[in-house]
């Protein structure tokens, strides 16, 4: 395997890419069901107003993933990740001063554009740059994400909570600082690797994506996790509490999970590479699969002890090795394409996912035939993540 000459050092990319995904991914995505109880006393919004303001970033970043992923093929995914950061930017310095409900939803819209923005460009600028290690490197860039979780995980409520009414707007405020800093680092160390003649139009690279096998099974395979992922974000921790489970202890295993999870994408990365994208993936989707199933079966203390070890242990691998498969049989200039092509359906299964759980929930009054159908969805991933092998090395083959 070929790769780039003069690339940027490893120790140098991985911190970057690291920060890129916190303060697009955490402070755009993850962190709002934190900040969102005190603001939304403060400035007096309806759980149903609350709930569209996530929706609209949610959208905002499904409605330009294509376009993202076009932009980074054409421009270059150093111009992409610029773009992302600064919109995000813009939405959390938007959250730090407004008030107004139209201005709320506006700068909710602007960070789901920066996540699209940012994430997948910087996924296929990873890849590029070290095709031989592209697992863990994309596997350290989500170890941002876990990372970013522990700590919004133990600050955000420690300010929400002192009793300041503004403290909400400081977070925001904070997360601007921090993304303007991170811009800066990436206009003054981030390189793109060496560019292609060929313009990529929509068009072309949704056949190139559509019309690869492999790529195909990747999106289904990242649909489910979108899915199941999101369910057991949203529903496991009231299930814990549904089986007697005390909230400090329940609390506890959320934050243990997160921290596992900072160390888990790396080591799959580094397995995935050596073991191959396809393998990987479908012992990590296994290793879910079972985690699911555990608290359904016997939902006692152990069992959702294990549980959540076992989730962090999983996720941030699924994570990895899908978006290194995805870009493992493309060109180098269809990288960013194929990203935002399986993400697509990624952020289509965290959609429809909690909707979906929430009748199921609602119709039974009891979660474990919620969690029993994702851990069979999982199921369906790991076979499918398997058959995708052979395909894949058809393809390396091919082209």
């Amino acid at each position: 395997m070929s790769t780039p000459a003069n690339r940027p050092p490893i120790y140098l990319l991985i911190p970057i890419s690291m920060l890129c995904t916190l303060s697009a991914v955490v402070f755009g995505r993850l962190s709002y069901g934190l900040i969102l109880p005190v603001m939304r006393e403060t400035l007096g919004l309806s759980y149903s107003q609350a709930a569209n303001l996530g929706t609209l970033t949610a959208l905002g970043y499904l409605s330009l993933l294509l376009y993202a992923g076009v932009f980074a093929g054409r421009y270059g995914g150093k111009k992409a990740i610029v773009l992302g950061l600064s919109l995000g930017v813009l939405g959390y310095t938007g959250l730090s001063i407004f008030s107004a409900y139209p201005l709320l939803m506006l700068c909710m819209v602007l960070m789901g554009f920066g996540t699209a923005f940012t994430f997948t460009p910087l996924v296929s600028l990873l890849g590029a740059w070290y095709p031989e290690r592209r697992g863990m490197v994309i596997g350290f860039s989500g170890s941002g994400v876990g990372t970013g979780i522990l700590l919004t995980g133990i600050f955000i409520p420690m300010i929400t909570q002192s009793g300041d009414e503004s403290s909400w707007r400081m977070i925001w405020a904070t997360f601007a600082g921090i993304a303007a800093t991170v811009t800066v680092l990436v206009l003054v160390f981030l390189r793109d690797p060496p560019r292609h003649e060929e313009n990529i139009t929509m068009k072309q690279g949704l056949a190139t994506a559509y019309r690869n096998p492999h790529v195909v099974r990747m999106a289904m395979v990242y649909g489910v996790v979108g899915l199941t992922y999101i369910v057991q974000v949203l529903f496991m921790y009231s299930f814990a509490l549904d089986s007697d489970i005390p909230a400090a202890y329940a609390g506890r295993l959320v934050s243990i999970m997160g921290f596992v999870s900072i160390f888990s994408g790396p080591i799959w990365g580094w397995l995935a590479d050596k073991l191959g994208h396809g393998r990987a993936l479908t012992f990590c989707m296994i290793v879910a699969m079972c985690a699911t199933l555990i608290p359904v079966l016997w939902p006692t203390t152990l069992a959702f002890t294990i549980h959540f070890m076992m989730v962090g242990l999983s996720v941030t691998g699924l994570f990895t090795s899908v978006l290194a498969a995805a870009t493992s049989t493309v060109k180098p200039q269809h990288a960013a394409m194929a990203v935002s092509f399986v993400t697509v359906f990624f952020a289509l299964g965290q959609l429809v996912g909690p909707a979906l759980a929430g009748l199921l929930i609602d119709w039974q009054q009891d979660f474990r035939l919620t969690f029993a159908l994702s851990a069979s969805l999982m199921l369906i991933g790991a076979i499918v993540s398997y058959s995708s092998t052979a395909v894949a090395e058809r393809a390396r083959q091919s082209g």
